[in-house]
C-alpha cells in the first residue's frame, strides 16, 4: 500500500483565512465590549446596505453585495435568528423582503462608524506593508481573468493519477 501524506499539512491559503478570522474576532470583540449581542462581523455589510437602501428582496440584497441567493438566504436566516432582520412577503408571493428590526436600526450608526474605522485601519496597514493586500487581490483577479481558477486546477489534475 502506498504511503499517504496529508496534503492539508501545507497550505498557502490557511494563513490568509486565519488572519481574516482573527481580524473578524477582533471586530466581534468590539461589538461585545459595546454590548451589541448576536451580531457577527459578516452581517454588517448587509445591515448597512438595508439601512441605506431600505427593504430589499433576498435576490436584490444578494446582487447588491455580490453573493449568491443561496448564501444570502442562509445569512438572512441567521440574522433573523439574531433578531436583526425580519422578512415580509414581497411584491409577489414567491419573494420575501428583508427588513431591519428596531434592534438593528438602533445599532446601525455604530456599525457604520466601525466600518469607517476598519477601512481606515486597513488603509493604515496597507501603508505599513511593502505590497498592499488590495494590490495582491487585484493582481490575482487579473491573472484569473486570463485563465480561471477552475481551468488552472483542472490542468494540474490532468497529470495526477489519483484524480483519474
Amino acid at each position: 500500500m502506498p504511503e499517504f501524506t496529508d496534503p492539508t499539512e501545507q497550505s498557502l491559503w490557511r494563513p490568509m483565512r486565519l488572519l481574516q478570522h482573527a481580524m473578524d474576532d477582533d471586530i466581534g470583540r468590539l461589538y461585545t465590549e459595546r454590548g451589541i449581542e448576536g451580531l457577527k462581523p459578516s452581517f454588517v455589510m448587509e445591515l448597512l446596505r438595508l439601512h441605506a437602501r431600505g427593504p430589499m428582496t433576498i435576490t436584490e440584497l444578494a446582487a447588491s453585495v455580490e453573493r449568491t441567493h443561496s448564501a444570502l438566504s442562509q445569512k438572512v436566516a441567521a440574522m433573523r435568528k439574531a433578531g436583526l432582520v425580519t422578512t415580509t412577503t414581497g411584491d409577489d408571493a414567491r419573494s420575501k423582503k428583508v427588513v431591519l428590526t428596531p434592534k438593528a436600526e438602533e445599532i446601525v450608526g455604530r456599525l457604520a462608524a466601525e466600518w469607517r474605522a476598519t477601512e481606515a485601519v486597513l488603509a493604515d496597514l496597507e501603508a505599513e506593508i511593502p505590497y498592499p493586500l488590495s494590490k495582491v487581490v487585484g493582481d490575482v483577479e487579473k491573472a484569473l481573468a486570463r485563465k480561471s481558477f477552475h481551468d488552472r486546477i483542472a490542468e494540474k489534475l490532468e497529470g495526477d493519477e489519483a484524480w483519474r
